[in-house]
């Protein structure tokens, strides 16, 4: 997913510099909100991973 949030925003600033506004504004907002539902998975994911090597631990006793 982070790989096509870089992409989109590859997308845009090339577009940006060419001149063409409307592509680059639309290929931004898409790789805003592909960055911002990775860093939302990721944090979930991590808290999961967290959680369940407590719960691991907690059943090797």
């Amino acid at each position: 997913m982070i790989k096509y949030a870089i992409i989109f925003a590859l997308i845009s600033l090339v577009a940006g510099a060419l001149g063409f506004g409307g592509l680059a504004a639309g290929a931004a907002g898409i790789a805003k909100i592909l960055f911002g539902l990775f860093l939302i998975l990721a944090v979930v994911f991590i808290v999961l991973a967290a959680l369940g090597v407590g719960a691991t631990k907690k059943m090797l006793k």
